[in-house]
């Protein structure tokens, strides 16, 4: 067929054009598909100019990537990326469900914590909703300074995989376990960036549910980054409460061991428990038996150790208040607890902003730099599974609308320092 220059369809053109399809249909009642048949088929439609320009599918530019803006996720199960466009270096983490690897994205260059996870293991134990949740959390913290970003994620037939922000300062449990505790200023330090990532995430009306030293990372500046959003809970408003039983033995609230109803406020627990083991070395109530540490909790005093200060102590006494009515951070979330006189050196401003000097610099060479990271993950072999030699599959049934691409990553690559 000759087609001869596109030409503009004039309103007597395109009158023609409507009359002709309402004969097509008039006093027929076709379904849909016998009437595209008849469509298409026609000989005098196909034969017109301007119709062949409307049926025509658009042409796209060769050789042009088609560039995203960067104002709009791309949150659909049409992702490109693919396990393939990874080079996996290193175990950098182990989970119930898979592992974490140091990967180096082959064409941007940049290095991620891919966390995969493995199908079958999470449908055996029916987690796709904290999976999905988990995904839906690291969306919507983003553009959080203290909370790890999401990248990409894509998923193959067996395995779900996480592109995050690669974090290689060490978890604050390794720096724990060397250090046996911090200092005060230090501890406040961390204690203020925890803080305001779960005043972030109260004011979007999610539940962290899971703070723990394995779950604080230090980024190569320095800085505290919350990962891990397995366990969080969302749509909690202010006022709102949960009935999962659910957390690390040694970090839950004692609501949640009796297995009523809780708050938001369980976090601040969890915060108040973790600030107790940056200052004394091991968390409150601890026991070997957890029979026993979860009687501690329920009933045994607070035992503070000398060597803090008063206003340590006092904040101690808030945040592992059993009361919950009492607890700091009960009624009026973050700003009880930037109104505490723990905090009266922090400036909250300038330490969301990230001009807070941190007290401790990990000593981090490069990307690559892999000192900071538990040898019991980083000797292990990267297991040949997560590399698979396939496209990114769509969506399935256990898991729909899993798959995330963020435009950014198409124009400003950023390898960590």
């Amino acid at each position: 067929m000759t087609v001869t220059p596109e030409r503009t369809m004039t309103n007597a053109k395109m009158t023609r054009l409507v009359s002709f399809l309402s004969a097509l249909l008039k006093g027929k009642k076709v379904a849909f598909s016998d009437f595209l048949h008849k469509l298409v088929s026609s000989q005098q439609l196909c034969q017109h100019l301007d119709t062949q320009k409307i049926l025509r599918p658009p042409r796209r530019p060769r050789k042009e990537k088609v560039k995203k803006s960067p104002a709009s996720s791309v949150d659909t199960e049409t992702s490109q990326t693919k396990p393939s466009d990874f080079d996996y270096l290193k175990v950098i983490g182990v989970g119930s469900f898979g592992k974490v690897l140091l990967a180096r994205h082959r064409e941007q260059g940049g290095y991620y914590a891919v966390k995969v996870l493995q199908k079958k293991m999470i449908v055996k134990r029916r987690e796709q909703r904290h999976v999905m949740v988990e995904r839906s959390v690291l969306l919507k913290g983003l553009h959080h300074p203290f909370l790890v970003g999401l990248h990409f994620s894509f998923q193959t037939p067996t395995m779900l995989y996480f592109v995050l922000d690669y974090v290689n300062g060490g978890e604050l449990f390794y720096h724990l376990q060397r250090e046996i505790s911090f200092p005060e200023a230090r501890s406040a330090f961390y204690a203020a960036e925890m803080a305001t990532a779960l005043g972030y995430l109260h004011s979007l009306d999610i539940v962290y549910r899971d703070l723990k030293p394995e779950n604080i990372l230090l980024d190569s500046g320095g800085h505290v980054m919350l990962t891990d959003f397995g366990l969080c809970k969302e749509g909690v408003a202010a006022g709102g409460v949960m009935h999962t039983f659910c957390g690390t033995p040694e970090y839950l609230a004692p609501e949640v061991l009796q297995g009523g109803p809780y708050s938001p406020a369980v976090d601040w627990w969890g915060l108040g428990t973790v600030l107790f083991e940056m200052l004394y070395g091991l968390p409150p109530f601890y026991s070997r038996s957890k029979a026993k540490m979860f009687e501690n909790k329920l009933y045994a005093p607070l035992q503070l150790g000398s060597g803090v200060s008063q206003a340590a102590r006092s904040l101690l006494e808030g945040l592992l208040e059993r009361d919950v009515t009492k607890r700091t951070g009960a009624s009026c979330d973050l700003e009880e607890l930037q109104e505490h006189p723990f905090f009266a050196s922090i400036d909250w401003d300038d330490l969301l902003a990230r001009k807070v000097e941190p007290p401790f610099i990990p000593n981090v060479c490069g990307p690559c730099d892999i000192s900071h990271i538990d040898p019991a993950f980083t000797l292990q072999p990267v297991p040949a599974s997560v590399n698979e030699r396939c496209r990114a599959s769509g969506a399935s049934e256990a898991f729909p609308g899993f798959s995330f691409m963020n435009p950014v990553e198409y124009m400003t690559p950023q390898p960590v320092s």
